[in-house]
């Protein structure tokens, strides 16, 4: 095989086609994510009554952990706001209560198949996945890179490419200048 820009831009992204797909899908949804956010979903709730005591200084990991052997779930971690007392569960559950009147629902949730795997994915945080992706954003610059370099005659870069690659530079400087 002959070493090209053609051959170069091509091969990477025939072994990164499944990362971009991925990652196209989930930047897209995490865009949108304040109007669905398909992570998890929730597969089955139930309504909740607990005691409160009267001081919400005295809600505390203790307190939280006897309320849940009730429901066979393991406390992860707790919050209040706004006279709510939000409570989440190793196993992937969430509660919600109203410190006033004790009462709320208890969440069971599940990842969403294909999206909310792939939105794991983007959000990750372990090493080997980090230096994975830094290796997919460096073979993203080589694939475009050697994809403007690829000679098509009258519709390759010299005439025109290099008129839509500026537009489509300006776009995201522009974005963060004025709304950032």
């Amino acid at each position: 095989m002959k070493f090209t820009n053609r051959n170069l831009h091509r091969d990477i992204a025939y072994f990164y086609v499944g990362m971009i797909i991925a990652f196209s899908f989930s930047g897209i949804i995490l865009n949108h994510r304040q109007d669905w956010y398909p992570m998890d979903y929730t597969y089955e709730d139930q309504p909740v009554s607990v005691d409160i005591p009267a001081d919400p200084a005295q809600i505390d990991e203790g307190l939280i952990t006897s309320w849940s052997q009730k429901w066979n779930v393991k406390y992860d971690g707790h919050r209040i706001r706004d006279n709510q007392l939000r409570i989440y569960f190793k196993n992937n559950a969430i509660l919600d209560l109203d410190l006033t009147s004790g009462t709320g629902t208890l969440e069971f949730k599940r990842k969403v198949p294909f999206l909310g795997h792939t939105m794991f994915l983007h959000k990750s945080t372990s090493d080997f996945w980090i230096w994975y992706s830094d290796i997919f954003g460096a073979a993203m610059l080589v694939i475009a890179v050697t994809g403007m370099l690829i000679p098509i005659g009258k519709g390759g870069f010299k005439s025109r490419g290099w008129k839509l690659a500026l537009t489509g530079t300006l776009f995201p400087l522009l974005f963060l200048f004025i709304f950032s």
